[in-house]
């Protein structure tokens, strides 16, 4: 009965925080430099705005099932447990019905408004993270990161998808970045809150098969990653610009996944872990400034 008083104010703060807004801020930032990324001009306003409204809806809404399914387990975590379901402040009836309102909401913007090419796509990615990786590969196996992190990797496509109908090869080359991207990303973090996932009873990589392995597979992925972000100018999507950036930005990722390989310290995976963030928006903010520089100089 007590959540019927909760003042307006903080049932609103509640149920944004169910939508996890800061993840949902950089995936709707890469799906909107696949909008600018899709045309040589500036795509119409109109159809960024639209799109960017019904791509954040469904991935908050993903989100707001990912909350749902693992209220328990956020229970048990000191980085999760104030969350509204982990406190109990916000029911499974009411978590269902805002889900399926934004939900639903987004989907209708995104297949009136957009196109349904962008509302199919974005479906299959909220599918694919709320049930797939959230109640199948996550307590399933250590390499759900892996597995489910083409959910999370889809942003760009699905804003390329919004402005060109279409999704191409570019735009599953930034994809496959942000796949390659995700495992260092996640693993940073896992190896540094290990005790939370601990008791958490989920299969994380570095409590299935320990500290020296994770370390060791995070410096393969940033290789790869590295590798990976080289693609945009080896087939003609970007310039010098973005190469020069990349090759910066890939550098300083490796002497972090290099750091925590050799030296492992809780300090350097937590630092490895901001960095990752910062690194993923500058790569895309840096694809967007070579875009429009490359396509004034043709």
């Amino acid at each position: 009965m007590t959540t019927l008083t909760v003042p307006v104010p903080n049932r609103i703060a509640q149920y944004w925080a169910l939508t996890k807004p800061r993840v949902t801020q950089l995936a709707v930032f890469c799906a909107v430099i696949g909008m600018f990324l899709a045309t040589p001009d500036l795509p119409g306003w109109r159809t960024v705005l639209f799109a960017t409204a019904g791509i954040w809806l469904l991935a908050g809404a993903a989100f707001a099932v990912n909350c749902l399914v693992e209220r328990e387990i956020d229970s048990r975590m000191a980085r999760t447990a104030r969350r509204p379901m982990a406190l109990g402040e916000i029911t499974v009836h009411q978590t269902l019905i805002f889900s399926s309102v934004i939900g639903g909401l987004g989907m209708w913007i995104l297949y009136a408004l957009v196109n349904p090419l962008t509302m199919w796509l974005t479906l299959a990615t909220f599918v694919g993270y709320a049930v797939i990786y959230t109640i199948i590969l996550k307590p399933a196996t250590p390499q759900n990161i892996v597995i489910g992190g083409l959910s999370g990797a889809m942003p760009p496509a699905l804003g390329w998808a919004a402005i060109a109908n279409d999704v191409p090869m570019q735009a599953w080359i930034l994809v496959l970045i942000i796949f390659m991207w995700t495992p260092p990303h996640f693993w940073a973090l896992a190896m540094y809150r290990r005790d939370d996932y601990a008791k958490s009873g989920l299969p994380m990589l570095p409590i299935t098969h320990g500290m020296q392995l994770t370390q060791f597979h995070i410096w393969l992925y940033t290789i790869a990653l590295v590798a990976t972000t080289m693609l945009p100018f080896a087939v003609g999507m970007s310039g010098l610009i973005y190469l020069v950036s990349a090759s910066v930005l890939g550098i300083v990722f490796l002497w972090y996944a290099w750091q925590i390989y050799r030296h492992y310290t809780d300090l350097i995976a937590r630092r490895t872990f901001a960095y990752s963030i910062i690194y993923l928006s500058l790569l895309f903010a840096a694809l967007l400034v070579d875009h429009y520089f490359l396509f004034r100089l043709l």
